[in-house]
């Protein structure tokens, strides 16, 4: 695992987030206006995913990444994200 600091502008990176006190629903996923889902808001607390990182801005400690999981786009602080590493993209179409 790396620091978000070490990242290489131009390769693709991934890592563990965590997003506070926000709406989410009765399965702990964002909700309310965070979501096209169904199922109203049931609770506010704080969400955790995988997520790929689009945008980092060192100055502010800030990234911008898309949930694996919602493909919701959060930004959080640097203090707030984990266990950053590289992505390896595959095509889903091919076999090995």
């Amino acid at each position: 695992m790396m620091k978000i600091e070490d990242v290489t502008p131009g390769n693709s990176y991934a890592c563990k987030f965590r997003v506070k006190n926000i709406p989410l629903d009765e399965y702990g996923r964002p909700g309310g206006m965070l979501s096209m889902a169904d199922l109203p808001v049931a609770r506010r607390g704080d969400y955790e995913g995988i997520g790929v990182l689009m945008n980092r801005d060192t100055e502010k400690r800030l990234v911008e990444l898309q949930d694996d999981r919602t493909k919701k786009t959060f930004v959080v602080s640097f203090d707030d994200i984990w266990d950053v590493d590289t992505v390896e993209w595959k095509d889903p179409l091919e076999t090995e």
